[in-house]
């Protein structure tokens, strides 16, 4: 199937314990080249594919062998992680790469998509004799090289079993949700929850300037409040500085928004609230701060 574009004969192994198989990871951008650090670090030998050319050399940089196609990552692994933009995305890598996959392979897709479109691409594999875990991650690009995220997984219970040594390079806590199209469920019910709690922050630290109160001490109170949350601690301090340099981009939690918005749309669910949110992020996105973190959100909220 050819040679990798580049191989690094110097990669960081672990030499206690060596994983001589290669792992597979397609998408190389914010969250995947964290995986990969992580990967890495633990030892695995990375095969990994980007449509970006910067991308794949940063790979390079990092110790894995770069090649030229999502066909030559799956032909080359017997297990191959996406890291990919959209589940739409997902579906035709897979449709490029899945004939190269040999019997028994295990595709593990941390993509945030559309759980029906993850769970119909389970279904298609396993008719093939491969498996698919939609292995969602809870945590930004920063708490996978931190090592505290958490994975949310739909698929076999035996494949999952096998990828317990994938999930545990970056996340101390690894959750079997059920069948495929779980893990997708279950990471848009977290993104829910996290948005509203970044949005509810940055609005309270608007507040707070507003008011006349200084917002480096609000954030202190609240933290040490019965209001507090994670996201005080990760996002809090972004806010404050106005630094958006991206962990996770704003327009990839719009996206979510919209996702989650469908979801509730076909179950009925009431959703009043990530409505405005996905109103706040359109906004947002249409002045420009797509690409920025997701903690731009409190330039919604900030006087004018």
């Amino acid at each position: 199937m050819g040679e990798p574009v580049k191989r690094n004969r110097s990669r960081n192994k672990n030499p206690m314990h060596p994983k001589p198989d290669p792992l597979g990871l397609i998408g190389l951008g914010l969250l995947g080249s964290a995986l990969a650090e992580r990967f890495l670090g633990a030892g695995f030998r990375v095969v990994g594919f980007d449509i970006q050319t910067e991308r794949r050399e940063n790979l390079c940089r990092l110790g894995g062998d770069a090649v030229t196609s999502a066909a030559l990552v799956a032909a080359n692994c017997r297990r191959v992680v996406l890291c990919l933009p959209d589940s739409e995305i997902a579906a035709a890598v897979l449709a490029e790469a899945g004939p190269h996959l040999g019997p028994g392979a295990i595709v593990v897709d941390t993509t945030t998509g559309e759980p029906e479109q993850m769970e119909a691409l389970g279904r298609g594999l396993r008719e093939r004799g491969l498996e698919y875990l939609d292995a969602t991650v809870g945590g930004s690009s920063r708490q996978v090289r931190a090592s505290q995220a958490i994975v949310m997984a739909g698929g076999d219970a035996e494949a999952f079993a096998r990828c317990r040594d994938l999930f545990a390079c970056f996340a101390p806590q690894a959750f079997h949700l059920g069948p495929c199209g779980s893990g997708a469920r279950m990471k848009l019910v977290v993104n829910l929850v996290l948005g509203l709690n970044r949005a509810a922050l940055a609005e309270g630290l608007a507040f707070a300037a507003a008011c006349g109160v200084d917002p480096a001490v609000a954030l202190e109170v609240l933290k040490a409040g019965v209001s507090y949350s994670r996201v005080m601690e990760t996002k809090g301090p972004k806010m404050l500085a106005a630094d958006f340099t991206p962990e996770a981009r704003l327009s990839q939690h719009l996206k979510d928004v919209c996702l989650i918005l469908a979801a509730g749309e076909r179950c009925g669910a009431r959703l009043p609230l990530s409505g405005l949110h996905r109103k706040l992020l359109e906004r947002l996105e249409a002045a420009g701060l797509g690409a920025a973190d997701n903690c731009a959100i409190i330039e919604a909220f900030r006087q004018r």
